[in-house]
């Protein structure tokens, strides 16, 4: 996948921002997931790696960073696909009652679920209005791992069509829904 130099190097600011406001907290929710502190840090890495290569403009909130709902997910589901290919159950259950230094925001993970919240029950709402079909399209590409192109392409309309109408709700959901991932 060829990447612009200007969305390249926004991929590469939002990532340093990343992690130098969200590092801590990710490395939480990793020792959350694993109970166990190098497995943290190698996962929270392949977190880093994946938004570096994957390069995608999709996985942006507000102004300044990644969406670390999705980031939250990432890593979730990191964790539990490596369990099941390596078998390593009595991994896990050797591993549950180790205790953890780094104490975790559970405040910050409840923000972060209910904004999600608020987004879905946005466009639900959104269903039944003039905005239907672009709120569908922002769902569809939201909700996915597709590219604009892919979705663009699943649905039949051009990518400018696709990108104008998700870049139309993403504008009017951070005008109505407070942004919780933002450091203030």
């Amino acid at each position: 996948m060829e990447v612009s130099g200007s969305i390249e190097m926004e991929c590469e600011r939002r990532l340093g921002n990343l992690y130098n406001e969200s590092h801590g907290w990710l490395l939480k929710v990793a020792n959350k997931v694993t109970r166990h502190q190098e497995t943290s840090e190698d996962l929270v890495q392949e977190l880093y790696e994946y938004l570096h290569k994957k390069k995608n403009i999709k996985l942006f909130w507000g102004k300044n960073s990644y969406n670390l709902l999705y980031c939250s997910k990432f890593l979730h589901h990191r964790f539990l696909n490596k369990t099941k290919k390596l078998n390593r159950t009595t991994y896990v259950e050797t591993i549950k009652d180790i205790e953890m230094d780094i104490p975790y925001d559970l405040d910050r993970d409840l923000a972060i679920q209910k904004a999600y919240e608020e987004v879905a029950e946005e466009l639900k709402r959104l269903s039944v209005t003039k905005m239907w079909a672009s709120a569908k399209i922002f769902e569809l590409y939201w909700m996915s791992e597709d590219t604009l192109d892919e979705v663009s392409n699943k649905i039949g309309i051009s990518k400018s069509t696709t990108f104008l109408a998700v870049k139309k709700i993403r504008k009017y959901l951070e005008s109505v829904i407070e942004n919780p991932f933002n450091e203030n």
